[in-house]
């Protein structure tokens, strides 16, 4: 199932079918994928606009792109939430 999301952070932080330490767990995830980029890539030619998370594997990719398309178990972070947490 592929679904299109929603990037704004409302619907990361509206939520609710998902435990406050689960969300912690999948923004620490999103945050150790974006400082892996960011201090991989110093000058970034692009600025991602978030990173999917799968929420079974944790594993994730920066998105570029505003619409993003998931897949059925996978989640959007928007770049806001995961820079917020990080400064």
């Amino acid at each position: 199932m592929v679904q299109a999301s929603d990037t704004s952070a409302e619907n990361w932080e509206d939520n609710s079918e998902f435990s406050s330490l689960r969300q912690l767990a999948l923004l620490q995830a999103a945050q150790q994928i974006y400082r892996s980029y960011y201090e991989s890539n110093a000058r970034m030619v692009k600025r991602p606009v978030g990173v999917v998370i799968n929420q079974v594997t944790y594993r994730g990719k920066l998105i570029f792109s505003q619409k993003p398309i998931l897949l059925f178990q996978e989640i959007f972070i928007p770049l806001n939430e995961i820079e917020s947490e990080i400064y």
